[in-house]
């Protein structure tokens, strides 16, 4: 299928190999590039930004693979670094018709000018030199619209740093006064243990590896002379977030869905390219290559392009239900920061170095800055990420479904609504769906209170003003424990969904009045009723709902609730590649429960207790 079938079966062993990469996912963009170069014009779907913004922000998307490329290889593709420079020259001037145009206060260009800042300090003799003083000018004009306008308060402020470091590098005029700030107020998003957040009380997700970090990564690779100290602070954060970020990746090198902006995919492992880019290894460095090129991989197998070798919208496969509203179709070039490590040279010991596993890891994690618990199968290679919720929330597409999950899964992955009609549409795998006896359902959005202690997760929402869940998960795999404290003032009908099952012909179930676990040959997912619950039934959830699997099933167990005090407990399995018969006792092996006298008791299989009063 194009250029999947080549890719997929690139071995990635060394820089060529990646070179060769770079070029089979570039080839089949050229004839999309407009007259003038400055647009890259991929079809299919529309976005939040006007065609022409979301042309330039496809154009401007390559560049992020192209000046590293141009930065490290004398054989970079001359046909597609000729038809940049000629974007660049007619994107910036303001007499042609493919001209850029006045950016705006929070216009999306603005994102989009990091990666031609980044090619002016890494690659300035192959994107700046060649260009003519008028373009050069031009050019220089266009990009210096950052510094008189106005970026969202996230890690949108790291794309003016970059601009202004690549005007530095060149001796060109730059924003001094107004880098230092922005580098100051980012520094007001660092939370501990290396992770930041997006902005004041935002999301700790992959913004955090693919814009914070990497950013600060090559600021400090960039500008340790000038600025020795907060590049020393960048890198020591960024080694201390790296024992943290590592438990998110699968042997086999797929990583944990979570979050938004998943459709920028193997952006996900671009943060261990950019410790070889910054010769800052927060492990041996065999196993920082190992990590990074089993993560392309993985990336490469799945049936990510189009039948003419287009990188699509989704995530394990085309996917627009998933999607951002700010996703255009050139948005996902944004995977290629990945190809960052084509600027170091052939003799670097990154290229050199052995590839190696990933070093021993503990099988559970607590991180508490982005409220998780990471836990690790290491026999069936199953990573998963439970959750204790957020304090608030944002506008951002299905946000319920990418940050209020209780558990997501780097095997099962994740599912988002289709529409707002029952539980098929809900599609609400990891999940306590609570409907108003309408069929339609509320899950969590935000919590009123949340805590970690260990592998057990405690929050308070409240889906009504008249209703507080009180939810405990005693994090596990491949077995784990949900209990629901609902105090409800008006009737309820709950549904309590576990992993959502590939769907295939040899779909097998067992299933008794208040447990049912599902088995393909891709593996077995399983829920038991253990309190509160009346019935069990496989949904199965309306297509293209899951991102890693276009048909699923949803083991999910479900109750009707009067007004007045309920307690739920499920036990809930999950395990790719299952080989065992999987029992609902099962979950007894690990998670001791007992119920008497008013109270539950609950102790985890890390030997924390809980008491939770009936």
């Amino acid at each position: 299928m194009g250029v999947s079938v080549p890719i997929a079966s690139n071995p990635l062993r060394n820089k060529a190999d990646l070179e060769q990469a770079f070029s089979q996912l570039t080839k089949p963009l050229l004839p999309y590039y407009s007259a003038g170069g400055a647009r890259l014009e991929l079809t299919g779907s529309g976005a939040g930004q006007a065609p022409e913004v979301a042309g330039m922000e496809g154009f401007s998307r390559i560049v992020w693979g192209l000046a590293p490329l141009a930065a490290g290889s004398a054989n970079a593709d001359e046909e597609l670094l000729q038809l940049v420079l000629k974007g660049i020259t007619n994107g910036t001037n303001p007499e042609h018709e493919e001209y850029w145009g006045e950016v705006a206060d929070y216009d999306q260009r603005l994102v989009e000018m990091a990666s031609l800042g980044l090619a002016l300090a890494i690659a300035p003799d192959r994107l700046w030199e060649p260009l003519g003083a008028e373009a050069k000018q031009h050019f220089y004009n266009w990009l210096n619209q950052i510094n008189s306008r106005r970026a969202h308060d996230c890690n949108w402020l790291f794309f003016h740093v970059l601009v202004n470091v690549g005007f530095h590098k060149l001796g060109l005029p730059y924003a001094k006064d107004q880098l230092e700030a922005n580098l100051n107020r980012l520094e007001q998003y660092y939370l501990k243990d290396g992770w930041y957040e997006d902005g004041v009380n935002g999301h700790s997700d992959y913004y955090v590896p693919l814009a914070f970090h990497y950013c600060g990564l090559l600021y400090s690779a960039l500008m340790k002379e000038e600025d020795p100290e907060r590049a020393a602070r960048f890198e020591e954060r960024s080694v201390s977030f790296a024992g943290q970020f590592v438990n998110w990746f699968a042997e086999d090198g797929r990583a944990l869905p979570y979050g938004r902006s998943l459709t920028y995919r193997f952006a996900q492992g671009a943060l261990w390219g950019a410790y070889a880019f910054a010769d800052m290894p927060p492990f041996e460095l065999g196993v920082v290559k190992g990590l990074y090129l089993r993560h392309l991989r993985w990336w490469f197998s799945q049936p990510i392009f189009s039948p003419d070798g287009v990188l699509t919208v989704g995530y394990s496969y085309p996917n627009l239900i998933m999607a951002e509203n700010y996703n255009a179709p050139g948005s996902v070039y944004w995977a290629f920061k990945a190809f960052l490590p084509l600027a170091l040279p052939d003799e670097h010991p990154f290229w050199l170095a052995e590839e190696l596993p990933l070093p021993e890891l503990p099988a559970i994690s607590a991180q508490q800055a982005p409220h998780l618990v990471v836990c690790r199968h290491s026999e069936r290679d199953h990573v998963a990420a439970f959750n204790a919720g957020h304090p608030g929330t944002n506008e951002h597409t299905h946000t319920s479904a990418k940050y209020e999950k209780f558990v997501y899964s780097a095997s099962f992955g994740f599912s988002v609504p289709r529409a707002e009609w029952g539980l098929s549409q809900g599609a609400y795998d990891s999940m306590l769906a609570l409907s108003e006896e309408d069929n339609l359902y509320r899950v969590r959005r935000k919590n009123e209170e949340t805590s970690i202690d260990g592998d057990i997760l405690i929050s308070v929402w409240k889906p009504w003003r008249d209703v507080t869940v009180t939810t405990y998960l005693i994090a596990g795999l491949p077995w784990h424990l949900r209990i629901h404290r609902i105090e409800t003032a008006r009737g309820l009908d709950a549904a309590e969904g576990g992993f959502a099952l590939p769907l295939d012909a040899t779909l097998g179930v067992n299933k008794q009045t208040c447990s049912l676990i599902g088995r393909t040959g891709f593996g077995g997912s399983g829920i038991s009723g253990i309190r509160g619950y009346e019935r069990a039934e496989l949904i199965q959830a309306q297509s293209n709902t899951n991102l890693m699997h276009p048909r699923t099933v949803i083991p999910t167990l479900q109750a009707k609730l009067q007004p007045g005090t309920h307690i739920l407990i499920a036990a809930v399995y999950g395990e790719p590649a299952a080989l065992e018969e999987a029992l609902p006792e099962h979950w007894q092996q690990s998670i001791q429960l007992s119920m008497q006298d008013e109270r539950i008791r609950a102790v985890s299989p890390s030997g924390k207790e809980i008491i939770i009063s009936l």
